[in-house]
């Protein structure tokens, strides 16, 4: 009896004994969760790491540009300021966005393998792209009439018109660098696109110092530079896509490009609509800047800290084409699951740097002027915009991200329709409020900057 009851109760302990299999499935799933996420940041990482250096390299043009005109006098930095920050700033951001509509089409058609629609996309985008930049060629030839009226000084204005001829060769440039940009970018060929910036970078560096120091042209040879350096950067990109470098996606130019030219049109329409809101509203915080007394420190201090932040954006704006081609190539292969991880991941790294860099902006705010200006004026302006600057910096690492996925996902016009009201019903009647109600002046402008980010980032959501 006593081996039976013995025997009856093996069972039970055995029952007893934790099932030490439910701790394996948990460190397998843990395995499995960590390898998602570190194979997501190799592919995003893939297009991210290029893409900032590409961004940064090619907006460090503007950065230069101005530099060199700065160390000339206040009046040349804000003449220069305006024409880079206003100017072609407002038709850069159009013609970027619009371009931006191949990171939808491309990237849904290579995640398909649906590989002869690429080539067919980007010169439908060229043609496009071509066109508006005649429409806005009127802008240069009417900046000085253009600023006298919105209120800038004559002086401003009158070298602002001069400078702004000289830049028309760069802004039709920007018809064919972003459109081959995208359509490089979506096959996740970035190495060539960052080789090619860091070339017409480092052109541009020598290029200044000869057209500035050595010939001795002014603020003429400043501006003259940039067009020297896109259009290497668009040359070097054209010649390695037409001569062998993408022989799946570019098999010569087609007559199918003409064809369905206005539904092409209207999706680059919200595309650059969507992007134009944010962009332009930098450009008339610029304006009105331009209205407050001391003009000349007011927009040199304010460019000096735009120029900062937009230089800082680029890092966010890259993980935007990393979200959108991720977000589009596995929705073209039909993995919606895949889709909503790699924008996750996208907007925690994003967030990550972001904090980083706005960290870095407090404990540097004394040597930021420096880099633009030997004025103490502006200097010590700039100085007192870092905490501000600082503020934008942080927030505005989220909302380019979760812009990315709306990109990637064809969803351009809900971002316009969000921009318009964040941008324009909340962060530009703040500015005015507190820029000449409540004379805060300046940081007004940078306060509506970070109001606008965090309303652009909550609506997002």
């Amino acid at each position: 009896m006593e081996e039976r009851a013995d025997e009856a109760q093996v069972p039970l302990e055995k029952a007893m004994i934790p099932l030490l299999g439910d701790d394996n499935v948990a460190e397998e799933k843990d395995r499995k969760t960590k390898r998602k996420i570190w194979m997501e940041t190799k592919k995003l990482w893939r297009i991210v790491g290029p893409a900032i250096f590409t961004r940064v390299s090619t907006y460090s043009i503007f950065i230069i540009t101005q530099a060199f005109a700065g160390h000339l006098g206040e009046l040349e930095l804000a003449a220069i300021s305006i024409v880079n920050n206003v100017i072609v700033g407002f038709n850069y951001g159009l013609l970027l966005g619009m371009a931006t509509a191949l990171e939808t089409l491309c990237g849904q058609a290579f995640g398909a393998k649906k590989y002869d629609k690429l080539g067919v996309y980007l010169q439908r985008s060229w043609i496009v792209l071509f066109l508006c930049s005649i429409l806005l060629l009127p802008v240069y030839f009417f900046t000085s009439p253009i600023l006298k009226f919105v209120g800038q000084p004559d002086d401003i204005a009158e070298l602002s018109g001069t400078v702004a001829v000289w830049a028309i060769p760069a802004h039709f440039s920007f018809a064919f660098f972003f459109p081959i940009n995208r359509f490089l970018q979506s096959q996740l060929k970035n190495m060539v696109i960052a080789i090619s910036s860091g070339v017409a970078f480092v052109v541009h560096i020598f290029v200044c110092w000869l057209f500035v120091y050595v010939l001795k042209l002014g603020v003429i040879g400043t501006i003259a530079t940039a067009n020297v350096s896109w259009w290497l950067n668009v040359f070097i990109l054209f010649t390695y896509t037409t001569c062998g470098g993408c022989p799946l996606t570019w098999t010569g130019f087609s007559v199918e490009a003409f064809t369905r030219l206005w539904e092409f049109t209207k999706l680059s329409a919200s595309s650059g609509i969507m992007l134009c809101l944010e962009n332009w509203y930098y450009r008339i915080l610029i304006v009105m800047t331009g209205n407050l007394q001391d003009a000349k420190i007011a927009v040199d201090s304010m460019s000096i800290c735009m120029l900062i932040n937009g230089l800082e954006t680029m890092i966010p704006l890259a993980f935007f084409a990393g979200t959108s081609v991720r977000v589009a190539n596995e929705l073209g292969a039909g993995n919606g699951g895949k889709a909503r991880f790699a924008m996750i991941i996208s907007v925690i790294q994003s967030l990550i740097i972001g904090i980083i860099l706005s960290v870095l902006v407090v404990f540097l705010h004394n040597q930021i002027g420096w880099i633009f200006s030997s004025s103490e004026a502006v200097i010590k302006a700039v100085n007192n915009l870092s905490i501000l600057l600082a503020f934008t910096i942080l927030l505005n690492s989220v909302y380019p991200v979760l812009s990315g996925a709306a990109v990637g996902s064809g969803w351009q016009s809900v971002v316009a329709y969000i921009n318009l009201g964040c941008y324009y019903f909340i962060g530009l009647p703040l500015g005015f409020v507190m820029g000449w109600v409540f004379n805060t002046g300046v940081k007004a402008q940078k306060a509506s900057m970070r109001v606008k980010n965090w309303q652009v980032s909550d609506a997002r959501k």
